[in-house]
């Protein structure tokens, strides 16, 4: 706790004071125009690996980056969806997975986690994806990590289209989708690319909107 209470101390002498216009401008309401669903993990910063500012990301995070299939029972993870669809009028939504997964590695081998029976239940969510490679290649081990990490994330963004006000943006062309992959050991991210059916390198996938600083440009439709 000492690191994190000399970190705000510090935070409100520098950064704090560096970008004090922005933050009173932020005191009165938020309008980010991406939604970023990523997991919980310690090791990943969604706000270092993209390089925005406070204000600029609706931050989402759980155990293996999972958006639950819409249903009647609301949770959190359902209702932050729903408010920043609806209200904040979110432009793109990013499902962000990452390698070294322990949620992946669960939902790999589940009978190693029965002693655990509310993660066993969420990670019920990545079925679907494990189910598509036990039937490739039947027996399953951590060397399958990496494809089931990039599967879980298209399962995901499949969970998203449930969801009634994503439906509806989607429909209307208001909305994107986006799938991400995060390497801890190299910081590269790759992308799901539609047309090619596979992950790319971030800079392939978006080239048409990097900058001549070579910055992502994530703009609206």
């Amino acid at each position: 706790m000492k690191k994190l209470i000399s970190g705000v101390t510090q935070f409100q002498k520098t950064k704090f004071t560096q970008h004090k216009e922005l933050f009173q401008t932020l005191a009165g309401g938020q309008s980010p125009e991406v939604l970023f669903i990523t997991c919980a993990d310690s090791r990943i910063d969604p706000s270092l690996i993209t390089q925005t500012l406070p204000g600029e990301l609706f931050i989402c995070r759980n155990a293996g980056n999972i958006v639950p299939p819409h249903s009647n029972n609301s949770g959190g993870m359902t209702a932050s969806i729903e408010y920043a669809v609806s209200v904040l009028d979110i432009k793109h939504i990013v499902i962000c997975g990452h390698t070294d997964c322990g949620a992946m590695k669960g939902a790999l081998a589940p009978q190693a986690i029965k002693s655990l029976p509310h993660v066993s239940n969420w990670l019920s969510h990545c079925d679907a994806a494990r189910a598509k490679l036990t039937a490739r290649y039947h027996d399953l081990d951590e060397q399958h990590l990496s494809e089931m990490t990039e599967e879980n994330v298209l399962l995901q963004l499949k969970h998203l289209e449930t969801h009634p006000s994503v439906a509806a943006k989607i429909a209307v062309d208001s909305l994107e989708l986006h799938g991400w992959v995060y390497d801890i050991a190299t910081g590269e991210v790759t992308c799901y690319s539609e047309q090619q059916q596979k992950f790319l390198p971030i800079t392939d996938c978006y080239a048409d909107q990097l900058d001549h600083n070579n910055d992502l440009q994530l703009n609206s439709k």
